[in-house]
């Protein structure tokens, strides 16, 4: 089985502040209507690995096929961190990921090595 054989979705986190929260809102909230993603909570705290507030889409492999580029076109100057579904999040997270903008240090501490 190869490695991308293991992967079985993506995930795109837009990153906002409270002066963009609303840009980043509508921005996910197209993509989801435009790709039929799902679109997860927007998150006016840090969550998770996340240095800054964000919002998730969840794409399956197909959805994500087309997803970065039309984000990359969309994003307004909002950071967008996107990274595979592979079942190591650690890996996912950390030598997977990608970005649109400037790339930010992640809270990796939450994953377990091993």
């Amino acid at each position: 089985m190869s490695k991308t054989d293991r992967i079985t979705g993506y995930h795109a986190h837009i990153y906002f502040d409270a002066e963009t929260v609303d840009q980043a809102r509508a921005l996910c909230e197209a993509a989801r209507d435009r790709f039929g993603v799902i679109m997860g909570r927007v998150h006016e705290k840090c969550v998770g690995p996340h240095p800054r507030w964000s919002c998730q889409l969840a794409a399956t492999p197909g959805q994500f096929a087309q997803l970065p580029p039309w984000l990359a076109m969309h994003r307004e100057g909002l950071i967008v961190f996107a990274h595979p579904e592979s079942g190591d999040e650690l890996s996912d997270h950390r030598d997977h990921g990608i970005w649109l903008g400037t790339g930010l240090p992640l809270d990796l501490s939450i994953f377990a090595e091993g």
